[in-house]
């Protein structure tokens, strides 16, 4: 049976020098007796997952609002793809698999209802009254709105974990403003890979759900060279008769490859450049996991398809649309009667100010629960 002490013992021999070790983390906030037998960064993981936060994104959107259909994929089963590939990324690279798990689940806890759409309501909607940012309110969920515990706010994560959620970048967002992390430094190797993945899963998944929803054809596709090579090396290797075996196939397929890319060009620059610790990957100039130049630049033209022939459809654009009416709709009806509010949240307000407990009550919503709000405040024989 393991102690924490031989875990830590195990991921000092074990993990690359260039890995964050359980036994070298900042701690956490508030003072906090260590687990018997689960490392800091075990510890972070299991209270991601048992967080309110972490249940809700059941029914957050992630491009296909819920109601178009149960097989989408929402912001949880997104979650737990891009959890998947960090851990077989990570494992691959000898990283702290621990770490970079819990990074993976936590970040997209500051997400909105109605995805992207949500968010940009809401950007707007607090413009001068603190401003709206995802991976920011990710870390307030963590750090304020979580109560779980009788002596602190919050989950009282690690500090490894919250910078991480802090430099959580992808194409929707540039790194937020701080002062308590960092962000001239590089984020961990674990933080890396979890953006690289979360890439890699939503380019796959936007591409399966937007298959099954009929906005794209595989026809369409064609013009993608990604998608065509993938898909003839898959017909080369596999007799397939059926047409959702052979796209769930290529899917696969595109996964692997980009997955196979992402870990053999990361490792050539760690062996070129001579990343040996953790301060080397926060002090190189530029990101370490990363793409060949090549398969980058077929990523952005898929990406540029998706967002053309995606992003843009018309029926992603009226479900964007009603989102943001939604939220701007909720969000206003509550600043200009608060009373509205269920009482816990009056009385947060009285803490953190209308505008902002607001704010933290509309971004907490799931798709769901924002619709049966939306109803309640403006049908006028919805019961309240």
């Amino acid at each position: 049976m393991l102690t924490r002490k031989e875990i830590e013992s195990r991921e000092e021999r074990e993990l690359a020098s260039y890995a964050m070790k359980s036994k070298d983390s900042r701690g956490r906030k508030y003072l906090e007796e260590e687990h018997q037998y689960r490392g800091v960064y075990q510890r972070d993981r299991d209270r991601i997952i048992h967080s309110t936060a972490f249940r809700r994104l059941e029914y957050k959107t992630q491009v296909f609002v819920n109601h178009e259909g149960d097989y989408y994929r929402t912001r949880l089963t997104h979650t737990i793809e891009v959890s998947q590939i960090t851990r077989s990324i990570a494992r691959s690279l000898n990283l702290n698999e621990d770490l970079a798990e819990a990074i993976a689940l936590a970040h997209d806890l500051g997400h909105t209802p109605f995805g992207h759409s949500g968010e940009d309501a809401l950007k707007k909607l607090m413009e001068g009254h603190g401003g709206f940012e995802h991976n920011l309110h990710g870390l307030r969920v963590v750090d304020i709105l979580e109560h779980k515990y009788p002596n602190f706010p919050g989950l009282n994560l690690s500090w490894e974990l919250k910078e991480s959620i802090v430099k959580h970048n992808s194409p929707y967002n540039n790194h937020p403003i701080t002062t308590e992390y960092n962000t001239n430094e590089r984020p961990l190797l674990e933080a890396q890979i979890v953006d690289m993945a979360d890439s890699i899963a939503y380019d796959n998944h936007d591409l399966d759900d937007s298959l099954k929803a009929g906005i794209i054809t595989e026809e369409n596709l064609q013009e993608v060279d990604l998608w065509k090579e993938t898909q003839k090396k898959v017909k080369q290797k596999y007799i397939i008769h059926s047409h959702d075996i052979l796209i769930a196939q290529t899917i696969k397929a595109l996964i692997n490859m980009e997955v196979t890319d992402l870990l053999e060009n990361t490792m050539s620059i760690i062996k070129r450049e001579g990343i040996k610790t953790v301060k080397d990957v926060r002090e190189y100039s530029i990101l370490i996991a990363s793409f060949s130049s090549a398969l980058s630049e077929q990523k952005k033209k898929l990406q540029e398809f998706l967002y053309k022939n995606v992003y843009q459809h018309y029926r992603v654009a009226r479900m964007s649309d009603k989102a943001k009416r939604f939220v701007e709709e909720l969000f206003i009806a509550f600043i200009q009667n608060p009373k509205q509010l269920p009482i816990e949240y009056q009385r947060w307000i009285e803490e953190a100010g209308l505008y902002q407990g607001v704010c933290d009550y509309v971004a907490g919503m799931t798709d769901r629960f924002a619709q049966d709000e939306y109803k309640k405040l403006f049908y006028p024989y919805e019961r309240v």
